[in-house]
């Protein structure tokens, strides 16, 4: 009788462990279904709230660093705390997500598919394959500066060019009675030359802009041979989420339309 050999896996894997009952349920699966028929390097961070508290977040940072490093990660459920759970946990602070923390470390695009399983019945019984859902990770609501308002008064977004004393002023608001509350955010245009590694779907090109989220979006667009739809308001938003689309636009049509309609995509 032979005796029965775990599968080797070749490379490391980040295991990014989280909170409440998703730990409980994380290590049941690997008890049951992971460990026992597969040799893993795991690259282990608890991102657990108690303990990204006691590391000031560092853990989280580490992990997304250990992610850039080895390609491969799993990451469980964790809480963004709020004012409650401050004072549930005992808190030194309300931590930041740490989902933007690792988003903005990776600097590229999440991609959202289901697993289609033929065991498993569709709540839409037709579809034939999985949609899957891109989201630039750079910038935007996970970058943005926000702030509360005390009470009346002028707010106004300024731009002040490198090298050029001429400043933009845009005048946003202006605040009476008892104020309110305020956000500014962003997004860059430019792709990083500085990675000498090759581009990844997942990594948008090593950048983190537009462009870049273009590309990647394009790049596993082309891969899996389906066609790739852009959602935006620019209807409401029409220079910033305008700017999405009309770079979109630029790269499929410099970079991307022949291979689409050579692949038969469109």
């Amino acid at each position: 009788m032979e005796t029965f050999q775990k599968i080797k896996v070749a490379n490391p894997i980040v295991e990014m462990d989280g909170d409440e009952m998703t730990r409980v349920f994380w290590k049941s699966i690997k008890d049951k279904l992971i460990f026992p028929f597969l040799e893993l390097d795991i690259k282990y961070f608890d991102l657990g709230l108690p303990n990204r508290d006691a590391t000031n977040d560092r853990v989280t940072i580490e992990s997304a660093e250990a992610t850039l490093k080895y390609n491969v990660a799993i990451k469980c459920a964790t809480i963004t705390p709020d004012e409650t759970r401050v004072k549930e946990f005992n808190l030194k602070q309300m931590w930041r997500s740490p989902n933007g923390t690792i988003r903005n470390i990776l600097n590229g695009t999440v991609f959202r598919e289901p697993i289609i399983c033929r065991s498993i019945p569709r709540l839409v019984s037709g579809w034939t394959k999985p949609i899957c859902i891109g989201r630039h990770a750079f910038g935007d609501q996970y970058r943005a500066t926000d702030t509360i308002i005390d009470g009346p008064g002028k707010l106004k977004l300024i731009y002040e060019p490198d090298g050029i004393e001429k400043k933009m002023e845009i005048e946003v608001f202006r605040f009476t009675g008892a104020g309110g509350v305020a956000l500014s955010m962003y997004n860059t245009d430019e792709v990083s030359t500085s990675s000498s590694s090759p581009p990844s779907p997942l990594f948008c090109y090593g950048g983190k802009s537009i462009r870049a989220f273009a590309k990647a979006s394009m790049n596993t667009a082309h891969q899996k041979k389906w066609p790739l739809y852009l959602s935006t308001k620019n209807t409401i938003l029409k220079k910033y989420d305008g700017r999405f689309k009309d770079i979109f636009q630029e790269v499929y049509e410099t970079e991307w339309r022949s291979k689409f309609e050579a692949a038969g995509i469109w």
